[in-house]
């Protein structure tokens, strides 16, 4: 599915090797502090050290796409630069990573949604002509594997257990589905470095994510939301308010002791 806000092509200094990096990242690094946030609060003791897990796991993809975003774009900014030295209008992740945190069916509901997403995505990058894109995602789509299955044994215990867990997964799914549409956006961006051999349409993704992910709803016995799509923009830097907040958070240490190493 092609955005409207692609029309015109963004603006951008990047090479496209590290603009496509930078997105990857980007997603990886805020739903890794997202998923942070969990921790000392999730429903049980196991569930902090798993979602604590799978945020490093994301931390670590982060680390890696955005230190060759970097040395690609060759201005000197490293991995800790980008991740602490850019505003909001600057990040290119998609919406749906940046949403609060919420309870758990959501975070699960997103998990769902995102991770199966992802795996999909790294296995075809593994083939990228781009050495280090294809190396980067061939170690993560390992990651990602453990990543989806958790996410699936999730849902299918919250949809099939009480009428309460139902409920709270029914309504993480209704929260996070209208920014599914984002996941699969291609724009000049992506056209181009599909074409080369580089990167990945994402749009070919859909009809293999709908069949897993409508798999699992089924098995859970929760259905598809009927909501309306969120406008999205992530990619050309629009968010929702709430990634402000989170880079407040994320940044503040980096941002008031600037070059400070441990």
């Amino acid at each position: 599915m092609r955005s409207p806000f692609f029309a015109t092509p963004p603006a951008t200094t990047m090479p496209d090797a590290a603009a496509y990096a930078l997105r990857l990242g980007d997603d990886a690094l805020v739903l890794s502090h997202r998923l942070a946030e969990w921790v000392a609060h999730a429903p049980e003791l196991e569930e902090d050290v798993a979602l604590a897990n799978i945020s490093l796991d994301l931390l670590g993809q982060a680390r890696a796409l955005l230190a060759y975003a970097g040395a690609v774009e060759g201005a000197g900014r490293d991995e800790d630069a980008l991740a602490y030295l850019r505003d909001d209008r600057a990040f290119t992740n998609m919406q749906l990573v940046e949403l609060p945190r919420g309870d758990f069916g959501l975070t699960i509901a997103r998990q769902l949604l995102f991770s199966t997403y992802q795996r999909m995505l790294y296995a075809r990058l593994a083939a990228s002509s781009d050495e280090t894109l294809a190396g980067i995602a061939a170690k993560a789509e390992k990651e990602v594997a453990y990543h989806v299955d958790h996410a699936t044994q999730w849902t299918l215990r919250l949809g099939e257990g009480t009428a309460g867990s139902h409920a709270r997964m029914r309504a993480g799914l209704v929260a996070v589905w209208p920014y599914a549409d984002e996941l699969f956006e291609a724009d000049p961006l992506t056209d181009r470095l599909a074409a080369e051999g580089v990167g990945v349409d994402p749009s070919c993704l859909r009809g293999e994510w709908d069949a897993a992910v409508d798999g699992v709803l089924r098995e859970a016995t929760l259905e598809r939301p009927e909501v309306r799509p969120a406008a999205g923009g992530g990619r050309r830097g629009l968010h929702t308010e709430h990634l402000g907040h989170l880079l407040a958070e994320m940044q503040s240490l980096h941002r008031a002791h600037p070059g400070v190493t441990w």
